[in-house]
C-alpha cells in the first residue's frame, strides 16, 4: 500500500525555478569563453591588416619599392661574326691501286702504313712472258732492218744499171718500192716493241701519287686479275681537306670570304686543344634542297699528321667583322610581342629601349638601339616595367666549387640548435 505525501504548490514552483536558473548560468559560462577567444584571434591578424611590411615582401602599405638589379655597360668595338660547323677530314687524293695486267705477284716491295713517293715500286708480277715477247719483237726488228739494208743496196745498183741502160725504168721503180716497204716494216717492228714494253711495264706496279699506304691485300704468290684485284690504297695526308656544311643564310658571307682569297678557317679535334689553321678552298655551286645547307671545303697543312682522314673536327672561321658595333650580353635582351627590348637605367629608373639584333656570337650580341656607355639591366629584368624605380646591387659572385657548396649546408646544419 503506497502512501502519498502532498507537496505544497509554492515549494514546487520555487524548486523548478532554481533548476532553470542553474542551467542558464552553465550555458552562459560556456558561451562567454568562446566569445572571449575571438578578439584574441582578431588581434593576432590586426598587424597584417594595418599595412605593415610582410616578411619576404618587397614593400608594405600597398606601395612598390625599388627593384634590385645588376647592370652592364654597353661597349663599342669590332664584333667578329664566327661561323661554326662540324667537319670531316678528307684526303686530297686517295688512290686504290689495282693491277693493269693479270698475273701472279712475285714480290711485295713495301709494308703496310709506309709513306711512299710517287713512282716508288710497290709490287712485281711475273714478267717472263712479256720479256720473251719483247725479245721476239726485237729480233723481228733486226731481221727487217737487215732486209731493208739489202733492198737499199739493190736499189743503188739498179740506179747505176739504169744510167748504163742495162735495165729499164720499171725495174728501178720496183727496187725503190721494195726499199720503202722494208722501211715501213721496220717502223712497224719498232711500234710493236713499244707495245710490248708497255705490257712489260704493267708487271711492275708503282705508286702514282705520294702518300701513306693502307692495308696490303696481296702477298707473293697471289694471283691477281687486271683492273679487278685491289692491291693497296695510297692516301695523301699532307695537305688534307676538311669538308663541312653551312646554313643557306650564311652563303653570302662565305662567298665573300672565298672571293677575297680564301677566309682563314680553324679546325680543332674534340679531344685536342690544339687549333689548326687553313684556308677556305671551295663552296659548292648549289644549296642542298633537303637540308638547306651548302657544302664547303677548306685545306690544311698536315705535316705532323694531326688530321686523319675520316676524323670529325670542329670548324670555325670569321665570316665577317662589324666595325664599331654596340655589344651587350645576349641575356640582357627581353623578347616580347613587340620584338626585342632592353632596359636601360637612367636617373634611377628603368627605361625600355627597342633594339635590333645584328649578330649573336656566344654570350654577346651586336645590337642597334642603345649607345655605348648605357647601363643595360642584366639581372632582375623580369621584374621590371617602364619607369619603375631601381636600385643597383653588386653582381652575384660565381657559384663556389661543388665541394665547398656541399660543405656549407653541413656546417649550417651543425650550427642550428
Amino acid at each position: 500500500m503506497k502512501l502519498s505525501i502532498p507537496i505544497p504548490l509554492h515549494i514546487a514552483a520555487l524548486t523548478f525555478a532554481a533548476v532553470l536558473a542553474g542551467c542558464g548560468a552553465k550555458e552562459a559560462g560556456g558561451n562567454g569563453s568562446s566569445i572571449g577567444s575571438a578578439p584574441a584571434a582578431s588581434g593576432a591578424s590586426a598587424p597584417v591588416a594595418a599595412g605593415g611590411p610582410v616578411a619576404g615582401g618587397r614593400s608594405g602599405g600597398g606601395g612598390a619599392g625599388p627593384v634590385s638589379i645588376t647592370t652592364v655597360e654597353a661597349k663599342r668595338r669590332s664584333f667578329e661574326i664566327t661561323l661554326e660547323a662540324v667537319g670531316v677530314v678528307t684526303p686530297v687524293t686517295s688512290v686504290e691501286v689495282k693491277p693493269q695486267a693479270s698475273g701472279v705477284v712475285t714480290q711485295v716491295h713495301v709494308q703496310e702504313g709506309q709513306f711512299v713517293r710517287a713512282g716508288a715500286m710497290l709490287f712485281s708480277l711475273d714478267s717472263r712472258a712479256d720479256e720473251t715477247n719483247v725479245s721476239k719483237m726485237r729480233a723481228q726488228l733486226a731481221k727487217n732492218e737487215a732486209t731493208l739494208a739489202d733492198a737499199q743496196r739493190q736499189f743503188a745498183r739498179s740506179r747505176e744499171l739504169l744510167d748504163k741502160n742495162f735495165i729499164s725504168q720499171g725495174a728501178l721503180d720496183t727496187s725503190q718500192t721494195q726499199v720503202e716497204a722494208q722501211r715501213a716494216a721496220v717502223a712497224a717492228d719498232r711500234a710493236a716493241i713499244d707495245a710490248a714494253l708497255v705490257a712489260l711495264s704493267y708487271t711492275r706496279v708503282k705508286a702514282s701519287v705520294a702518300g701513306r699506304l693502307g692495308a696490303v691485300n696481296v702477298f707473293a704468290g697471289t694471283s691477281v686479275q687486271a683492273n679487278q684485284t685491289p692491291l693497296v690504297t695510297i692516301t695523301q695526308l699532307d695537305p688534307v681537306n676538311v669538308s663541312f656544311n653551312l646554313p643557306q643564310r650564311n652563303l653570302g658571307m662565305v662567298l665573300a670570304g672565298l672571293t677575297e682569297g680564301g677566309a682563314t678557317v680553324k679546325a680543332r679535334l674534340p679531344e685536342d686543344k690544339k687549333t689548326l689553321t687553313g684556308k677556305l678552298l671551295f663552296v659548292d655551286n648549289a644549296v642542298d634542297a633537303v637540308t638547306g645547307t651548302v657544302k664547303a671545303r677548306a685545306r690544311f697543312a698536315n705535316a705532323d699528321s694531326a688530321l686523319w682522314p675520316g676524323a670529325f673536327v670542329r670548324v670555325s672561321f670569321v665570316a665577317d667583322t662589324l666595325k664599331d658595333a654596340t655589344v651587350i650580353p645576349t641575356a640582357a635582351i627581353v623578347q616580347n610581342t613587340r620584338g626585342s627590348i632592353v632596359y636601360v637605367v637612367d636617373k634611377g629608373k628603368a627605361l625600355s629601349r627597342p633594339v635590333q639584333m645584328l649578330a649573336t656570337q656566344g654570350e654577346e650580341t651586336a645590337v642597334t638601339g642603345v649607345s655605348a656607355g648605357d647601363k643595360v639591366v642584366l639581372e632582375g629584368r623580369q621584374n621590371l616595367r617602364p619607369d619603375v624605380a631601381v636600385v643597383e646591387r653588386a653582381p652575384e659572385a660565381k657559384a663556389p666549387a661543388k665541394g665547398a657548396s656541399a660543405a656549407a649546408p653541413a656546417q649550417a646544419a651543425s650550427a642550428t640548435p
